[in-house]
């Protein structure tokens, strides 16, 4: 499956981030907004989602850290 933004258009990004929102909340709560601003910025053509997956990784890094 294409997902970099490259080879896909804002439309087809949009339906993959919905999928994947639908996947997480079958058994979770809400995103929180910062989750949601993320995705947009992948819906958008700003962040790749390997960008977004080490932004979130490192995130939580830090909170084991802490």
């Amino acid at each position: 499956m294409k997902c970099l933004i490259s080879e896909t258009t804002e439309e087809e990004r949009r339906l993959i981030a919905e999928k994947a929102l639908a996947i997480s909340l079958s058994g979770a709560d809400r995103p929180s907004e910062e989750t949601l601003e993320l995705v947009n910025d992948y819906i958008e053509g700003r962040k790749e989602l390997q960008e977004i997956e080490q932004l979130v990784i490192n995130k939580y890094k830090h909170k084991e850290d802490d």
